[in-house]
């Protein structure tokens, strides 16, 4: 499974960004969906997961109310909405998949992307 990500930018604290994960070489559905973050001298960060029918969502405390993942299944693309940004929200986020279609928090996931920048001034 190749997974390319895209969308990310520089923006302005409050502005909003939607990332996109293009997914191929699969089938999309066997797969619940994930964003994970790293800032600059940090690790990388879990901050949303999708099922692979996206009819549960799991988002990490520091961006509920915030962002949104969403899936399109016709489309093989999973989404990140992230509104009311902050300069703490600064980050190369990543796309990944894990198989199964159910997400197992305990797993790790299978497939990376090779991540997009996101960075938020003040």
């Amino acid at each position: 499974v190749q997974l390319v990500e895209s969308g990310g930018g520089l923006v302005q604290a409050g502005d909003s960004l939607r990332l996109s994960c293009a997914a191929s070489g699969g089938t999309f559905t066997n797969y619940a969906m994930g964003w994970f973050r790293q800032a600059p001298g940090k690790e990388r960060d879990f901050v949303a997961a999708i099922n692979r029918s996206g009819g549960n969502t799991y988002y990490k405390d520091f961006v509920k109310g915030r962002f949104t993942i969403s899936r399109d299944n016709a489309n093989n693309t999973v989404y990140l909405q992230m509104n009311s940004l902050k300069p703490e929200d600064t980050a190369v986020y990543y796309c990944a998949a894990q198989r199964g279609g159910t997400y197992y928090p305990w797993r790790e996931f299978d497939y990376w992307g090779q991540g997009t920048q996101v960075t938020v001034s003040s």
